[in-house]
């Protein structure tokens, strides 16, 4: 029974906020803000999913300039963990068949997120040039998942290399995020699953790696970025086996 109330919130939930989010946009297009305001409206729902989502940021997180973002891709409820630390003006790369997605797909175009095809290599290469543009021009950020695909339980899978190739040819700090585990936690027909904390770790200055490879910069963050998860899921664990979450 639980199940099929949560299903239904989640749904309808959604398609309002699809509906009038692409009503409200109408007004201001593409205006990078829309990620961020959209990214915590779906957020909200990680109540009904019955899930406690703790979100850490170093001091100062809010006076970033331009960065690129990256996070761990686990599954479809990043869109509910994640989303909520997204800051304004960042926009999100993501792959072109999600503008197909009903009533979703035309607000992730109209809040000014960056769609690829990931199937054409030529057009995807040409993604870090429309990055560095754009990072030239005006006042955003943009969030990559440098794992290409979800994890589902994985671990964090290997990373690929354009985000980097991106912050290293606009001179912009990456800004990794880590999510901790939500394979196999969330059960929709058990009202309470437990705890997930989201954690944007120090910028990492691109220009320390100028005399080396992308390939080093892209092995450095994700070793960071491991050692935190792990780091993450072992809190999570002991503070629900405590109950202190």
């Amino acid at each position: 029974m639980l199940l099929i109330l949560r299903t239904i919130i989640v749904v309808i939930y959604s398609i309002l906020v699809s509906v009038f989010g692409c009503i409200w946009c109408l007004f201001s297009p593409r205006n990078p803000r829309h990620v961020a305001t959209f990214g915590r409206l779906f957020g909200k729902l990680s109540t009904v999913l019955g899930l406690k989502v703790e979100l850490r940021r170093p001091e100062g997180a809010d006076n970033y300039g331009n960065a690129i973002y990256i996070a761990n891709h686990q599954n479809n409820y990043d869109m509910v963990t994640a989303a909520k630390i997204v800051q304004p003006t960042t926009v999100t790369v993501g792959k072109k068949s999600l503008l197909w997605v009903p009533f979703f797909g035309l607000l992730y175009w109209l809040t000014g997120n960056l769609l690829i095809d990931r199937d054409n290599r030529a057009k995807a290469h040409g993604t870090i040039g429309q990055l560095v543009d754009q990072f030239n021009r005006k006042r955003i950020s943009f969030w990559m998942f440098p794992e290409g695909t979800r994890s589902r339980g994985r671990g964090l899978l290997p990373f690929k290399t354009g985000a980097f190739h991106a912050a290293v040819a606009a001179g912009v700090p990456i800004i990794p995020i880590v999510v901790s585990n939500t394979h196999g936690k969330i059960k929709l027909n058990r009202w309470n699953n437990g705890l997930v904390i989201v954690e944007m770790l120090p910028p990492v200055d691109v220009k320390q790696f100028e005399s080396s490879s992308v390939r080093k910069l892209a092995t450095h963050c994700r070793e960071m970025m491991a050692a935190k998860l792990e780091e993450l899921n072992a809190e999570v664990e002991e503070r629900e086996k405590n109950g202190k979450i």
